[in-house]
């Protein structure tokens, strides 16, 4: 009978239901107040008149204990696997099979303690010295942006291999699906440069067979043609391309342009 009280209301509520019979409440808006039957209401009360305050203590639940420890379950996956098993990160089924347990045992440890071990993030510190002045800079120009002005991301990807199939795609034929070989030639490599308006979702890009300060003013050059007339703020990171003394001059040539560099990150080590 305890362990169905438990379920019903536990100890708050059996404090609750005390506490208004004590103010002279009826059984039955106890009930209604409390949400319970009003043989819960008589529970309660019989065990505060029996006990005192400890009767309203939540009493032992029914059903088998629990065999299997979470404790141990989260400790072993907080252990990183062994070599031999050939991954970093146990997953449900492997670390199961180790402690010879369930799956579903594991899964529900890894719940109770907030555990995924499927996950990962990544971080990276700063040494810049203008680290807040940087990103206050940058953050605010998104938050807040001047008046009618066009705000762009602006970043570039090098090294990006040309591949093509060796041989030619065979088109699909009715009996035959569609064929391509298996291996592929390389032409080169490309970088790509591109301007993001997270306004509007455009992108101003092109192609540049290579990745130098004279690439990279020609592309924002292009920029500058794409978006002729107001304030352009272009942000970009501290590659050395973009600090060059023609790339200073040609944005005090064009005063409406102006540059905002994010901060400089530690390089992994």
């Amino acid at each position: 009978m305890d362990a169905r009280v438990d379920r019903a209301g536990g100890a708050g509520a059996g404090a609750r239901i005390v506490l208004m019979a004590a103010d002279g409440v009826a059984n039955e808006r106890i009930a209604t107040s409390v949400g319970v039957s009003v043989p819960t209401v008589l529970t309660w009360r019989g065990r505060y008149q029996r006990s005192g305050l400890a009767g309203l203590g939540d009493a032992a639940r029914s059903g088998r204990a629990r065999s299997v420890d979470h404790r141990a379950i989260v400790t072993a996956t907080l252990t990183p696997p062994p070599k031999k098993v050939g991954v970093t990160h146990w997953s449900s089924r492997l670390l199961a099979a180790r402690l010879k347990v369930s799956p579903a045992t594991v899964a529900r440890a890894w719940r109770s303690y907030g555990i995924q071990p499927w996950r990962a993030e990544s971080f990276r510190f700063s040494t810049d010295p203008e680290l807040v002045g940087k990103v206050t800079d940058v953050v605010g120009l998104y938050l807040a942006p001047p008046q009618n002005a066009v705000v762009l991301c602006v970043d570039e990807t090098s090294q990006i291999q040309a591949l093509d199939r060796s041989q030619p795609v065979l088109p699909m034929q009715p009996g035959r699906v569609e064929r391509r070989s298996h291996d592929s030639v390389r032409h080169g490599t490309s970088t790509l440069f591109a301007a993001l308006d997270i306004a509007t979702g455009q992108v101003t890009a092109t192609l540049k067979p290579r990745h130098r300060r004279q690439e990279f003013l020609a592309f924002c050059k292009q920029v500058a043609r794409a978006y002729p007339t107001g304030e352009l703020h272009l942000v970009m990171d501290n590659y050395a391309a973009h600090k060059t003394p023609e790339m200073r001059a040609w944005l005090e040539a064009n005063p409406r342009i102006h540059v905002h560099f994010t901060p400089r990150l530690t390089p992994p080590g």
